[in-house]
């Protein structure tokens, strides 16, 4: 206990500083998950196509290379910013092309006789989808948001590789101090799991609220 109780501190601002990468890239990765995922299934060629490449492009790209590219390469076009700012755009960018799949792979099982029906009432491709189809595919996808968002929890460790304050990089810290590296990790992990716990349970109550009963 000695590893926590004297390094409290340094463990809290880790820990809220993995919370913060988690909450503001979960948000980012939500918003242009479901502009992608809209992008994909829209009538227009030019949106499919878009859509299309950033999935592709962004699920086929290491992680790491995408941090590297976003704190290293944004810097060079004039862009700076602070490296947990940089740190988020790489974990949204990253996580929204999962969420783009999941999203919709849950219109797609949402019947097309129901956005038939929308069109023949007058309703537009943007009322259709987000009056008709998105909230019957919200109810089927809430359990695999729910662990995409854990894996982004988990993936925020890399941040601290590039100077952005988060859980994992704490052990550096403590190892110079000469604590012992296994109780660092053991509640460097401990801290881990009461993130993705939280998250889990935020998910399984909504899942029992609104999802699909099977």
């Amino acid at each position: 206990m000695d590893v926590l109780t004297e390094n409290f501190s340094l463990y809290g601002k880790g820990f809220l500083g993995t919370v913060e990468l988690t909450v503001y890239a979960s948000a980012l990765a939500l918003v242009l998950g479901f502009l992608m995922a809209s992008f994909r299934v829209a009538p227009v060629g030019s949106f499919r196509v878009l859509g299309t490449v950033w999935v592709t492009v962004l699920r086929n790209t290491p992680l790491t290379l995408l941090f590297f590219a976003v704190l290293l390469g944004l810097p060079r076009f004039g862009l700076v910013l602070p490296f947990q700012v940089f740190a988020v755009l790489a974990l949204g960018c990253y996580t929204s092309a999962f969420i783009c799949e999941v999203l919709r792979s849950g219109i797609n099982t949402v019947p097309k006789g129901q956005g038939e029906a929308a069109r023949s009432l007058g309703m537009n491709f943007g009322q259709t989808l987000s009056t008709v189809v998105l909230p019957q595919a919200f109810r089927s996808v809430i359990p695999p948001v729910g662990s995409t968002l854990i894996a982004l929890a988990k993936n925020s460790a890399i941040a601290g590789a590039f100077s952005v304050t988060e859980l994992l990089g704490t052990y550096k810290t403590l190892n110079e101090l000469g604590y012992s590296i296994i109780w660092s990790f053991i509640w460097i992990a401990v801290g881990y799991l009461i993130i993705t716990l939280t998250i889990s349970a935020v998910f399984h109550v909504m899942e029992k609220r609104w999802g699909v009963a099977r």
